[in-house]
Formats: structure tokens, sequence, C-alpha cells
């Protein structure tokens, strides 16, 4: 048996296929770059510098998990590997730091890479590479065009869609708000004006009655937010990342001046955000979840949530366990380790983008009745959102979950 092993082992070197035993029986193993008998080489590329560095967690949270994986036994007896690079959330240094990963660390594919500037600049490469970029850690609209995007798949649910629920909200419970948008200049700030658009529909100029764009260069938001007081505007939606939504909530708390404030679910970590903004400010902050807080009392016996809590204390002790950035590292890396056993010993960079394109699962750190699923044709994963509220400590959740196709 070993005699005639060696030869088919020897063929299998030779042609990118493993030999792999099952019941007893020897099945070919089909790999591509970065994947072997033994091991499952993935790629990430996150802001470890730079402005949204805050972000860059996402990476620790990921090799945590994957230590726990491994340590049961890995995905179909292989280990996982997780190599990531910081790209400081510059598009060309993302393309630098993807080419590396590919090129010279031989990755199978991309995994919940940073930011949709840098998933937008590496797109054409990978592309052209038919290297999948699997779970993007991007909530912008533009990823849902299947002959577009190949190659992609998204992990998040769309800003536009928030701005939606936003908007509806804002129309049963103030309909007489004039509202300010304090706006990112960027995909993800645009995102938010085209649902607010549409949530209002007819009503939006009534509405809409300021909008301060700012740029993630900027040392502050200061200027932005007192436009924003000066227009007399009673709601104001903010559609920034980390540091200038903290900025902003500051700001209008500083100012002693009382706004209903309305937060784009990004940027609800209470440790990077809501912290420093001085959680006196933060007090009735209202935003949307997907995933449970382990802070909201009404997790507190959730099997899901002691599950989580465990894995932060066992596996990534220094880790703040209420930071958004580590519950979404979870439940995305749990949805990539589902994709993963279902592709078997077919570990084709095809193979993996067709799994991650054709997937129905509910994640435990994901509110009950809320799901991943896209198919081919649908590449939205998430159409059920959780409106919460900030109490001075924690968020708090308010209302039943609300769909976005309503």
């Amino acid at each position: 048996m070993k005699r005639l092993l060696a030869p088919l082992a020897a063929m299998a070197v030779l042609s990118g296929i493993g030999l792999s035993g099952v019941g007893g029986r020897v099945q070919a193993a089909t790999y591509d770059p970065g994947a072997s008998d033994d091991e499952i080489r993935i790629g990430m590329t996150v802001p470890l510098s730079g402005p949204a560095s805050a972000y860059g967690i996402a990476c620790a949270a990921t090799r945590a998990f994957f230590a726990r994986t491994n340590q049961d036994g890995g995905i179909n007896g292989r280990k996982l590997t997780l190599l990531c690079e910081d790209d400081g959330f510059s598009p060309p240094r993302a393309i630098e730091q993807t080419r590396k990963l590919v090129e010279s660390d031989k990755v199978l594919f991309l995994y919940n890479a940073l930011g949709t500037s840098a998933n937008t600049a590496v797109r054409p490469y990978l592309a052209a590479r038919k290297v999948p970029q699997v779970l993007i850690n991007s909530g912008a609209s533009k990823w849902l065009a299947p002959a577009e995007n190949p190659w992609v798949t998204t992990g998040l649910p769309q800003n536009r869609t928030e701005a939606v629920i936003f908007a509806r909200h804002i129309l049963e419970t103030m309909p007489d708000a004039r509202v300010g948008l304090l706006q990112q200049a960027d995909d993800y700030g645009k995102d938010y004006v085209e649902g607010l658009r549409e949530g209002f529909g007819p009503e939006a100029d009534r509405h809409i009655v300021a909008i301060e764009t700012f740029d993630l260069a900027y040392p502050t938001v200061d200027t932005q937010i007192l436009n924003l007081k000066a227009r007399n505007v009673d709601v104001v939606i903010i559609a920034a990342l980390a540091k200038h939504a903290a900025q902003a909530i500051r700001k209008i708390g500083d100012l002693q001046w009382h706004p209903t404030v309305y937060l784009g679910w990004a940027s609800t970590s209470i440790d990077y955000v809501l912290k420093p903004a001085g959680l006196d400010h933060a007090k009735g902050v209202i935003s949307t979840a997907i995933a449970k807080h382990p802070d909201d009392p009404r997790w507190k016996d959730d099997a899901g949530v002691a599950r989580y809590l465990d894995f932060m204390k066992t596996w990534f002790p220094s880790g703040e366990v209420t930071s958004l950035s580590n519950v979404l590292a979870y439940a995305t890396t749990e949805v990539l380790v589902e994709i993963l056993r279902r592709a078997g010993d077919d570990l084709t960079r095809a193979n993996i983008r067709d799994i991650a394109r054709n997937i129905d699962v509910q994640p435990e750190m994901y509110i009950d009745g809320v799901r991943y699923t896209v198919t081919p044709q649908d590449l939205d994963p998430i159409k059920t959102f959780q409106m919460i509220r900030f109490d001075g400590l924690q968020w708090q959740s308010f209302g039943a979950p609300i769909s976005s196709s309503k």
C-alpha cells in the first residue's frame, strides 16, 4: 500500500493535489497556493497605525479565534494561519501589502480587510489573479453588484440600509425634525446621504437641512459641529469612524447642546468611542446593532454570549470584551470557519469564492433573528437590525428588530 501511495503523493505535489484519508479511503484534495494537507494560510490587511487604528484589533481577535480552532483540531485537520499586514488605512499601502501577502506569503485568499477605499484599491489586482476578497470589512453598497465584484463578499450590513432605518425612525418619532448630517468624505458618508434621502422619501429636502463633510485627515470636526448647531438642527446623524465620531459627541456635549444624536453602528464601541467622548455626553445616543452587546442586560443569560466571554477570557484576555470590533471579529470569523468547513478538501480559490457567495448561517453573537445570508444573486448579507440606545453606561435594546425590506 505504501508503494502505491508514494507515486500518488509525488504526483500530488507536482499537480497541487494532496491526499487525505476519509473513512479509510484515500481521496484527492485540490489545492491552490496557500493550502496544503496541513495548513490554510489566510491574509488580512488592517490599519495597525493611522487614523483608523482602533479597528486594527480585528487582527488580534481573529488570531485568537484561529488559535482556539487549531487547538480543537483545526478545519478538516488543517491548521489555520493568519498573516496580518498594516496598511495604515492608506489605499496605496493596502495594494503594497496585499501583493506581499499573495506573491511572497502565498495566502489562499484575503479575509476581512478593512475599509472601502482599501478594498476598492486592491480589487483589480486580486480579481486579475482570481484571489477572493472574503467577508471584507466594509458596509459600502458598491459591493452588492455581483458583476462588478466577482471575487468579493462583504461581512457587514450596508451603511445605506442603516441610514434608511434612521430616517424611518425619525419620521415615526420626530415628524417635524430638522436633520443635520456629519458626513465622512468618502463612500461611507455618501451611502448615508443616499440612505437618508431614500428613507425620508419625498420629504428629504424638508428634513435634511444641513450636511457637513470632513476628511479623515482633519484633526477635529469642531467646526462642522458648530456649523450644524448654527443651522438649528434638532437631530444630528454622525456618519464617521471612531476618532471623529468621539470628537463630535464630545463637542456637542461641551456646547451643552442637546440634539437627538444618531450614530453609525461602526462607531458604537464604548471603549474606543463613547469613553473618549465622555459617557455623560454619549447618554441618549441612538444606533443600530446586528450583534449582541455583551453588557446589554437582555443577553445576561444567553449561551452564545457566555461562550464569547469565555473565549475572550481564555484566548484574548487583553482584549476589551465590550468592544464591537471584537464581537464582530468573533462573529465574522465564525462565518469564515463555516465556509472553510464546507470547502472540505477542495481548497481552491474558486471554490472558496463560490461557497462564500452562497451561504446562510446565524453566528451565535448575532441578535436572535439576524442571519448572515448571501446568494450569487443577492450579496446583501444582513437585512435585519435592532435599535439600541446608550444609557450612560451601556447600550440598551429597544423595540422589535427592524427589517430593511419594510
